[in-house]
């Protein structure tokens, strides 16, 4: 199993934003130029995170900001945002497992508690996790290159 580069993406487009928004617009293109993407993969990360209430993107002239204070925005509510999770479930169960074998047969009852355990610790380690944790190491690399 691995999440999708969706949620780094996301993530480096949050970074750029507060990183170079204050001097730039900050548009597909120009992210596109940082992250290495092509801009249509970025514009569909934007319109996730717009949809999710994360961002705001300026149509005609452009630009992105960001809606809410960085201390507010956890990796939680930005994997939420883009990535597809089918009816929330991170596990994806195999479809029919065979009912003629005792393991096929039970198999949900096996794992299913187990597969939500480990969903929600996942989900538990993301909510700790801020934007601002993120600006703060971005800064410290930055300063480091500048000296």
């Amino acid at each position: 199993m691995q999440i999708s580069s969706r949620f780094t993406l996301a993530i480096h487009i949050f970074a750029c934003i507060d990183t170079f928004g204050s001097e730039y617009k900050i548009t597909s293109d120009f992210l596109a130029g940082s992250t290495n993407v092509n801009p249509v993969i970025i514009r569909k990360i934007l319109g996730q995170l717009k949809g999710a209430g994360l961002i705001e993107v300026a149509r005609g002239t452009g630009g992105t900001t960001v809606v809410r204070p960085l201390e507010e925005i956890t990796f939680l509510d930005i994997y939420n945002a883009v990535e597809c999770v089918e009816k929330g479930e991170l596990f994806h169960f195999h479809e029919n497992p065979s009912t003629s074998c005792p393991v096929g047969r039970n198999i949900h009852h096996i794992l299913d508690d187990k597969l939500l355990q480990v969903q929600n610790a996942l989900e538990k380690e993301l909510a700790a996790i801020t934007l601002a944790d993120v600006k703060r190491d971005t800064e410290k690399y930055l300063s480091k290159e500048m000296n």
